[in-house]
C-alpha cells in the first residue's frame, strides 16, 4: 500500500514537473517570437534606409536637431544648478 502512494506521488511530481516545463518552455518561445519580429522589422528599417537616401538624410538632420537640444537642456540644467547654489 505504501508503494502505491509513494508511486502515485512521484507520477504526480512527474507530472506537475512536465506541465511546468511545457509552461516554460512556451514562454520561451513567445520570447523567441518576440525577438524574431524585431529583428526582422530592424532589417527591414535597415534596407529601408539604405535604399531610400531621403530617408537617410531626413535620420541625419533629426539626429543633428535632438543633439543641439540635448545640448542646450544640459547648459540650461547647469545654468538652473547654478543659481540654485547661490541662493
Amino acid at each position: 500500500m505504501a508503494d502505491s502512494e509513494t508511486s502515485d506521488k512521484n507520477y504526480d511530481n512527474v507530472t506537475q514537473m512536465l506541465r511546468d516545463l511545457n509552461k516554460d518552455l512556451e514562454k520561451m518561445l513567445e520570447e523567441m517570437e518576440k525577438i524574431s519580429v524585431q529583428a526582422t522589422w530592424m532589417a527591414y528599417d535597415m534596407v529601408v534606409m539604405r535604399t531610400n537616401p531621403v530617408l537617410t538624410e531626413s535620420m541625419r538632420k533629426l539626429e543633428n536637431a535632438f543633439m543641439k537640444c540635448k545640448e542646450e537642456v544640459e547648459k540650461n540644467w547647469q545654468e538652473i544648478l547654478e543659481e540654485s547654489k547661490k541662493e
